[in-house]
């Protein structure tokens, strides 16, 4: 017999290989809203000791992504491929939790929009980034989506 379970719970536990590395966390999820946490490991800093920019604009196009795939029927599933991203840096961290929010701003059945933020631990905003999303088309017809329980 199988089960749905709630979808924040499904992609928590079972996330993509990047996620499962890099070691960040979906926690929260919403209809075009997102926000993801990464508690910060010596292996995300660059060689001067600070967060690598690469993992920020990882996480703001990541959670910019869920921001656009949120459905609110369990077992449902719902993708989207990234086209542009433009991240822009202000601020730094070292060590602590590093929280990004995205919000879906805009678009139709094809393309999405969003606006994304990463705070450090301070609540201090370290990047912000814009992003342009393709839909996949099917990704929201339940035929072989629903998902067993672990």
């Amino acid at each position: 017999m199988t089960a749905l379970i709630d979808n924040l719970a499904w992609e928590q536990q079972h996330g993509s290989g990047l996620q499962r590395e890099m070691g960040y966390r979906l926690v929260e999820w919403a209809e075009d809203y997102a926000v993801l946490e990464l508690i910060i490991a010596p292996r995300h800093l660059n060689r001067s000791g600070i967060l690598h920019g690469g993992v920020i604009a990882t996480l703001l196009d990541t959670v910019s992504g869920y921001a656009c795939c949120y459905c609110p029927v369990q077992g449902h599933l719902r993708r989207s491929l990234t086209l542009s991203l433009t991240t822009n840096f202000m601020g730094q961290a070292i060590s602590g939790v590093v929280r990004s929010i995205a919000r879906r701003q805009g678009g139709g059945r094809k393309i999405a929009f969003t606006d994304a933020t990463a705070m450090n631990e301070d609540g201090e905003i370290i990047a912000s980034a814009t992003g342009t999303f393709r839909l996949h088309r099917g990704s929201e017809d339940p035929q072989g989506i629903a998902r067993p329980a672990d």
